[in-house]
């Protein structure tokens, strides 16, 4: 029998095998396909050949980047190639700037007058275990388009060593990068959006979690008030430390949603690994989280066995074609919980302060 450490670095291989894409940019690319706007904050270290790599770096760097989703995108997939993108099948970067902190602040202040003023929001998206720099780039404008993001939108990409046995690398990386998540999070409130959200996925959540309760920790509550709402997805967080850290940080931004599966492969593997039965991203019984104020969306159904199961929301074309069909996503999870009922295709339920949306397919659409 496989030991179960060695298994879990096995199946963790399996989602990344082969090259990487870097973030190669090609300006003959723009008007080829569509055009998204990512700004981004990164604690990597820029190396000589201007990558952003997984060496640490304590100063926070900022930029911004025009991605084209190619025109044969299929929502739910993100077509990347590690060598000679072809613009007509791959996402690529058609512009790349780079900013001091100064820069950045005035240059995201101008993205948002553009915007109509209910749109003008801020949507940071904090990535998972083993992405490199370009991954998280290329998902954020995954989900910006597919999800119809109307905000501006910030990736926080923190030093990932972007490999399957990288684990305790990333781990301690995402502990690294609590202090530019914190810086990011001021300079996002010091542009005058309307609101401020974050989408953390997998250690990101971890990351999120930590940086909000070191906000709390050194008193900053004007800051931690600041953060409107919070999503994590697939969480890779022990439930003991998620309830410690809530209980430090005291009242949770609203909404505060947990995208969780049942058959998430990736955080039943980390569980065992853990030692514990379960993360909060596989979470089996609300009941150990009944007493918060959160709103856990159990997207087992539309976990697919070509893949993990780790990042159904950006993965699932029923799940994107759901959330797009929303009149109001933000407004959907602020209801009441008697409103929600009939508003999601699935079941609504209520366990003392946290509410369970059991989500379903629809008749006929494919997870």
């Amino acid at each position: 029998m496989i030991p179960l450490r060695l298994a879990f670095f096995l199946m963790l291989a399996l989602s990344a095998c082969g090259p990487r894409p870097q973030t190669v940019v090609l300006p003959e690319a723009a008007g080829v396909g569509t055009p998204v706007s990512v700004f981004y904050a990164t604690t990597r270290r820029r190396e000589a050949s201007g990558q952003y790599l997984a060496r640490r770096a304590p100063r926070v760097r900022y930029g911004h980047m025009t991605i084209s989703v190619p025109p044969e995108h299929k929502p739910g997939h993100l077509e990347l190639a590690a060598v000679n993108p072809d613009p007509d099948r791959h996402f690529i970067a058609t512009t790349h700037t780079s900013y001091d902190a100064g820069a950045f602040r005035q240059s995201l202040a101008a993205e948002l007058r553009k915007l109509p003023y209910a749109d003008r929001e801020i949507i940071i998206f904090v990535h998972g275990f083993n992405n490199t720099f370009a991954e998280g780039v290329y998902r954020q404008a995954q989900l910006t388009h597919d999800l119809e993001v109307k905000g501006a939108v910030i990736n926080y990409s923190w030093p990932s060593a972007a490999h399957p046995l990288g684990y305790v690398h990333d781990r301690d990386s995402a502990l690294f990068a609590r202090d530019g998540l914190e810086r990011l999070i001021a300079d996002a409130n010091a542009v005058g959006a309307r609101r401020v959200q974050i989408v953390a996925h997998s250690l990101g959540a971890q990351l999120t979690m930590e940086a909000m309760r070191q906000m709390a920790i050194k008193s900053k509550s004007h800051l931690l008030n600041s953060i409107d709402g919070v999503i994590l997805l697939s969480p890779d967080i022990d439930i003991d430390v998620f309830r410690l850290q809530v209980a430090r940080i005291g009242k949770l931004p609203d909404p505060f949603v947990i995208f969780a599966s049942e058959r998430d492969r990736a955080l039943a593997l980390s569980s065992g690994v853990n030692g514990t039965r379960n993360r909060l991203g596989n979470l089996s019984d609300v009941g150990r989280v009944a007493d918060l104020d959160v709103i856990i969306v159990d997207v087992s159904d539309f976990s697919r066995r070509r893949d993990l199961g780790h990042f159904t929301i950006g993965s699932s074309p029923a799940l994107i074609s759901i959330f797009n069909n929303l009149p109001d996503l933000e407004t959907t999870f602020r209801k009441d919980r008697s409103e929600r009922t009939g508003l999601v295709p699935g079941a609504v339920l209520t366990v003392q302060n946290a509410t369970q949306i059991i989500l379903h397919p629809t008749a006929g659409a494919p997870p």
